[in-house]
């Protein structure tokens, strides 16, 4: 497992290119018959991604957290981008298809994942955060995702937003998940940005060709910076960082967010007069 430690904002305005790759991006996810993981000290979150290929593979804890097993003191999402796969959750199976997921809740021992066929492998792209309490766990379908299309074509941000783990949705105790699929023509995920002081978020970006890359904007509005972003990589978005991104076409990610509170809408908008 990974550790990144937290970067103090005015820190990170002398970071050079390398060193904002190096504490923000994590530039492999999903990996073959692994499961791989970054611990960001940011609200402690885990992310990451497991790709079973050739045989199932079991979520372990390690020393980073200090647990006997993995979910002993957390809860974890998991978003499977790839072919249909099996989550195995304490001797249940739950099958898991393209675009669905699994909320799985604080206390659970056994977990692992397993794709259906090799040659179109699921893959699994986790979220974990610390939970104080036990909620069920639960599979949640696109159809039952909350849908929400937002942007229109002028401003190049017609997209969709489906609300995975939201309260309207199913009880979890911080850890929100949701997926933003741009459509054709589409290239901005959010514009004007936003900042919420109350959430820290992680961004996985996926459905982009070899050729294609996103511009992630992040940073202070006032001093911003941004990482050239490939297919299904994540950046870590400290709660004092905007977190825009226009695309070379258009893409999908998937959003995690843990931190005070739950509220979707709970952001803190940015004039675009007011961006430098």
């Amino acid at each position: 497992m990974n550790v990144r430690e937290p970067v103090h904002s005015e820190h990170a305005k002398a970071f050079d290119t390398q060193q904002l790759r190096e504490h923000f991006l994590i530039e492999e996810v999903m990996v073959a018959d692994k499961i791989n993981l970054t611990y960001s000290h940011i609200d402690r979150i885990i992310a990451g991604g497991c790709m079973p290929v050739s045989r199932a593979i079991s979520l372990e804890a390690g020393k980073e957290i200090g647990a006997d097993f993995f979910l002993e003191r957390r809860e974890l999402g998991a978003i499977n981008i790839g072919g249909d796969g099996i989550v195995l959750i304490d001797g249940t199976e739950y099958l898991i298809g393209s675009r669905e997921a699994i909320y799985v809740g604080k206390g659970t021992r056994e977990i692992s994942f397993l794709s259906l066929n090799s040659d179109n492998p699921a893959k699994f792209y986790i979220n974990s955060a610390p939970a104080h309490t036990t909620y069920p766990t639960k599979k949640i379908t696109l159809e039952m995702a909350s849908p929400e299309t937002l942007g229109d074509a002028e401003n190049c941000n017609r997209r969709t937003i489906y609300k995975y783990l939201v309260p309207d949705v199913l009880e979890t105790c911080q850890l929100l998940m949701g997926m933003t699929m741009l459509e054709p023509g589409s290239i901005w995920n959010t514009m004007p940005c936003h900042t919420h002081e109350r959430r820290m978020e992680v961004y996985f970006y996926f459905d982009m060709k070899e050729e294609n890359v996103v511009f992630h904007m992040m940073g202070k509005p006032e001093e911003t910076r941004h990482l050239v972003v490939r297919n299904e990589q994540a950046v870590i978005s400290p709660s004092w960082s905007i977190h825009s991104g226009v695309g070379s076409s258009n893409y999908t990610f998937i959003w995690g967010m843990v931190g005070e509170n739950q509220t979707f809408s709970d952001m803190d908008f940015v004039p675009m007069g007011e961006i430098k």
